[in-house]
């Protein structure tokens, strides 16, 4: 008899579940002990280059917290030196060297094949599949091209994307050249890792809430629509494929338009009420999200009602219980389980089961 398709990827297909589903954004981070035992003994690039210390490192939380879905240890960035980008990433947050701000160095850049560039990152996948046995899927995934965009024009973080604009704004044309190499690496990289394993696939786009409305929709939502629209037409999708995730932070002003990306699931960030997000996108998408981080140093009854407030804004179908933003490294391991638990408990009701 064939085994049941997980808690995870049925929410994410908005098929009935016994309970929700919970998994968490730096789910494998330095909130961890365990994690930081590791990076005491390695860099962080080391780490994402070495599938044995990235197999290692995604396991960590469920095998200490009981996530419903492992997901993939990597970083967005680790694709950019395939284009011909380097990345650094002291304590202060990574850094691009010679970020591009023209359209001669967006030229320059390469779409990397990413079983010749990033093997790595798929030999990664391949162990943490053999590794996980089938307990859990496994997620994998990008950074969004408009996100992506960013860090290769700032040169890493920003304040106020003064280049970034200045491009989008001044240069179009060059912006949309950039967007395009951005989109066919990342449905590139999202394709093979499927391909090695990955049983859903997450695209993040971090900074897209830096735009107005009609901004996003031209140079985020455009961009990760084509990256879906790739990953749909590709091979790996051509029986329905892997569940596709598409996390705006920042999604607030934009909810009109989000839910037309042709993503599976909408991840949530935490500034908006994630049954508002239902009504306005309407039921042919699952949400994932949305609790604040911040709640997680709260006393663990007082993350038990938050974990219930948000089950109930939510609903019972098509919902993965995530963070609303990734998780902060001062958060203790206790409340992290604590989450979990209230999660697992307070949605295995006998009206859970939606028909």
């Amino acid at each position: 008899m064939t085994s049941p398709e997980p808690l995870f990827l049925r929410a994410c297909r908005r098929q009935p579940v016994e309970r929700t589903p919970i998994w968490m954004m730096r789910q494998a981070g330095r909130y961890l002990p365990s994690y930081r035992a590791v990076r005491e003994r390695h860099t962080f690039l080391e780490m994402c280059r070495t599938p044995e210390l990235a197999c290692e490192v995604t396991l960590q939380p469920i095998d200490q917290l009981g996530f419903d879905a492992a997901i993939l240890f990597s970083d967005i960035l680790i694709t950019l030196p395939a284009m011909g980008l380097e990345v650094t990433f002291p304590e202060k947050g990574p850094k691009i060297e010679g970020p591009v701000r023209d359209h001669a160095a967006i030229k320059r850049l390469a779409v990397p094949d990413p079983t010749a560039e990033l093997g790595y990152v798929l030999e990664a996948v391949r162990q943490i599949r053999g590794a996980l046995a089938g307990r859990v899927p496994l997620i994998g995934f990008a950074g969004a091209p408009f996100t992506m965009m960013t860090y290769a024009v700032e040169g890493g973080g920003s304040k106020d994307y003064t280049h970034t604009k200045q491009l989008i704004f001044g240069d179009p044309e060059a912006a949309h050249d950039l967007l395009d190499r951005l989109a066919r690496t990342c449905a590139g990289f999202l394709e093979a890792q499927v391909a090695a394993g990955a049983q859903a696939v997450q695209m993040f786009d971090s900074w897209a809430g830096i735009l107005s409305p009609q901004d996003f929709r031209e140079f985020a939502l455009r961009w990760a629509t084509r990256v879906i629209d790739l990953l749909r037409a590709s091979p790996t999708w051509r029986d329905g494929g892997v569940p596709i995730i598409y996390f705006v932070n920042g999604c607030a002003p934009y909810l009109a338009d989000y839910a037309s990306s042709g993503a599976d699931v909408l991840g949530v960030d935490y500034r908006v009420d994630i049954g508002a997000v239902r009504a306005r996108v309407g039921d042919g998408v699952a949400l994932q999200g949305n609790m604040d981080p911040g709640a997680l140093f709260l006393p663990p009854e007082q993350i038990r009602a938050r974990v219930a407030d948000v089950l109930a804004r939510a609903g019972r179908v098509g919902h993965v219980f995530n963070l609303g933003h990734g998780v902060m490294p001062q958060t203790d391991p206790a409340h992290v389980r604590a989450m979990v638990e209230a999660v697992k408990e307070l949605s295995a009701r006998p009206d859970a089961v939606a028909t």
